[in-house]
């Protein structure tokens, strides 16, 4: 099917793509979402501190079905694992380099002893090729944070350097007035794999260049292109030294242009579902990690806006779409009050696409687990043409015992029994 054939027949139905499993509210599904969710960094105690351990690696990553392509990741996950504690805990992280490239984290949001904000040649040197660095700040102040790679920014948070920091405070004045159990952490993000791909073996490359001449002792701050002063500087071009933003030294002068937009790392249709039950609350904590801004709207509700930066906010208003620009983190509250299934998307629709095509990055939805049996289901007499036999998909035969509706031979054939296309998301 090429380009023009697939946005058509999206109109339709998404080419097939936009499917809910027949078994949407069942155990399994729910299992299998959790792998979808952030996932939490183990500590242990050694005193008074919180000890993590992080590592990086190059890792191969599949943001949707049957594409995979090779990046950078903590962990060996995107986005990395999830850091939670309580405001004033004394953090400590071990940070262990298994990549050849140089690599810091940086604590965005967090109030660190400035020799541990994690900038190369300002606050440390980088972390070098098999080498570890310790991390150590108390854990400041409250809200949702998160944390990233600074060397090499540009290309190291493409490829997913990036994980959650949360610290919560035991006297939460957001869950005291909008009491909740649940919350879920969504990590926004965009991606220009051709870029990753091409950066990451130029970098390596340059790298084994490097470390050559470290092992021969003829590297000097011009390889590293780092300075004292600017009469350093200024004396190096004068005795013939070119910076690497000169053209004749930057071969490839195109910044980023994202093809692959993700929610925990993940695609649609692999992105994560957000349950929730009628009388509810859930918070969810929003964060973009990437370089493009997502304009999120959720269907059939309004939500508090109830934490800016992981500041709480006073006095909490509504919106249904918020615009989530780079390094920016908000928490809303949604109010389970209205029964569904709703679209939770970036209305931005070029990034609800992979690889240029409709429909696909930042799509997911809002499940509500005490939705009726009946309600999953498509009549055939709503009106779909899906379920017309005039366009070709027959007809139903019926209802079974538990008051489902059966399926056709032919969709048997077409879908098989357990992926009946049940409801088709929509912006």
């Amino acid at each position: 099917m090429d380009r023009r054939n697939f946005l058509t027949t999206g109109a339709l139905s998404s080419a097939g793509l936009v499917l809910f499993p027949g078994n949407l509210l069942a155990k399994e599904t729910k299992i299998d979402n959790k792998e979808k969710l952030v996932q939490p960094l183990i500590y242990k105690m050694d005193g008074e501190w919180k000890e993590f351990e992080l590592y990086i690696d190059i890792h191969t990553h599949e943001p949707a079905p049957g594409y995979k392509y090779h990046t950078l990741a903590f962990n060996d996950m995107i986005p990395g694992p999830e850091i939670r504690v309580n405001a004033g805990d004394k953090v400590r992280v071990k940070f262990i380099n298994k990549t050849d490239l140089n690599h810091t984290i940086h604590w965005h949001g967090v109030h660190v002893p400035w020799r541990m904000d994690g900038v190369p040649f300002v606050t440390q040197l980088p972390v070098m090729p098999k080498n570890e660095f310790i991390y150590e700040f108390v854990a400041e102040p409250e809200g949702t944070h998160f944390y990233h790679c600074h060397w090499g920014t540009l290309m190291h948070m493409q490829a997913g350097m990036f994980g959650s920091l949360i610290i919560e405070n035991p006297n939460d004045s957001i869950k005291k007035q909008f009491p909740y159990e649940r919350e879920y952490t969504l990590v926004y993000s965009s991606h220009d794999t051709n870029y990753v791909r091409e950066e990451m073996n130029t970098m390596l490359e340059r790298m084994k260049q490097r470390s050559y001449l470290m092992k021969e002792e003829r590297f000097d701050p011009e390889q590293w292109a780092v300075f004292d002063n600017k009469d350093q500087f200024m004396t190096s071009i004068e005795n013939g030294y070119q910076p690497p933003y000169v053209t004749n030294r930057r071969s490839n002068s195109d910044l980023p242009q994202a093809n692959w937009f993700t929610v925990n790392g993940k695609s649609y249709p692999s992105t994560p579902y957000v349950f929730i039950k009628s009388g509810e609350n859930i918070r969810i904590r929003l964060i973009n990690a990437g370089a493009e801004t997502h304009h999120l709207h959720l269907h059939g509700h309004d939500f508090w806006m109830v934490a800016d930066d992981g500041v709480p906010i006073d006095n909490p208003w509504k919106r249904n779409t918020v615009p989530l620009t780079p390094g920016k983190t908000f928490d809303i509250i949604v109010e389970g009050k209205n029964r569904g299934i709703w679209t939770f998307h970036d209305h931005d629709t070029r990034k609800v696409t992979n690889n240029g095509l409709y429909p696909g990055g930042n799509l997911l939805a809002l499940v509500y687990e005490d939705l009726p049996a009946d309600e999953l289901i498509i009549s055939k007499h709503s009106g779909n043409p899906m379920y017309n036999s005039k366009a070709g998909m027959g007809d139903m035969e019926g209802m079974d015992s538990m008051g489902n509706e059966k399926m056709s031979n032919r969709n048997k054939m077409m879908f098989g029994e357990d992926k009946l296309p049940k409801i088709a998301l929509d912006e």
